[in-house]
């Protein structure tokens, strides 16, 4: 699983940046043509053995701050989460099935099609192979149907949710999107056990507690 502009031999740093400079020149997706493409060392650090994947930067959030999950309520609920284990941005690699803010005619956020989603899966293939984690959580069910644009499965957010999985020769983690939204459907202390299934991947003590 090698994405474009990578190879064998390329350092982590430099077909990292290799893969900035494609993200940052992307046009494919016409309604997003104005916005920030959220793709940059603010993102994380290669190596790191977590990449998460949520859906797309928010308005309020990633849009204005460049940084995903940061800056909006959404990024405040992840952070917290994430400290729940005793991780904090440093360890991971934060990224989304879309790089760019999608919004509608009136400026609101709005879900990524699926062919936005299509179209930006090449990108995030290449950052799975930059970036090389060997757990892999998405965040939301378009994160977790994003993958399949790269390796084929069946897993569904209902079903899998919070439970080890086994995808492109990585584990996998499905989890529910931190925004307010999703606590209907998944509330706070399942998304915090959802969390310490992670650190029991990781073989991390749990000292920490929201």
């Amino acid at each position: 699983m090698r994405g474009p502009g990578t190879t064998a031999d390329d350092t982590p740093a430099r077909a990292f940046a290799a893969l900035v400079d494609q993200v940052q020149a992307c046009r494919r997706c016409p309604r997003m043509d104005e916005r920030a493409r959220v793709l940059s060392a603010a993102n994380g650090r290669e190596g790191a053995r977590v990449l998460f994947v949520a859906e797309a930067p928010g308005r309020l959030g990633a849009e204005r701050t460049r940084v995903p999950l940061q800056g909006d309520q959404t990024g405040r609920n992840f952070e917290a989460l994430l400290a729940s284990i005793g991780l904090d941005r440093a360890e991971v690699f934060i990224t989304n099935a879309v790089l760019c803010n999608p919004q509608d005619a009136f400026g609101r956020n709005s879900p990524p099609t699926r062919e936005e989603v299509a179209r930006c899966a090449r990108h995030l293939e290449s950052t799975l192979d930059v970036i090389a984690p060997e757990v892999v959580v998405t965040l939301g069910r378009v994160a977790l149907e994003a993958l399949r644009h790269i390796e084929d499965h069946a897993f569904t957010l209902a079903l899998d949710v919070g439970q080890r999985r086994e995808w492109a020769g990585r584990v996998l983690i499905p989890m529910y999107h931190p925004g307010a939204r999703a606590r209907v459907h998944r509330p706070l202390e399942r998304q915090l056990e959802d969390f310490r299934e992670l650190a029991r991947v990781l073989g991390r003590t749990l000292q920490h507690s929201v």
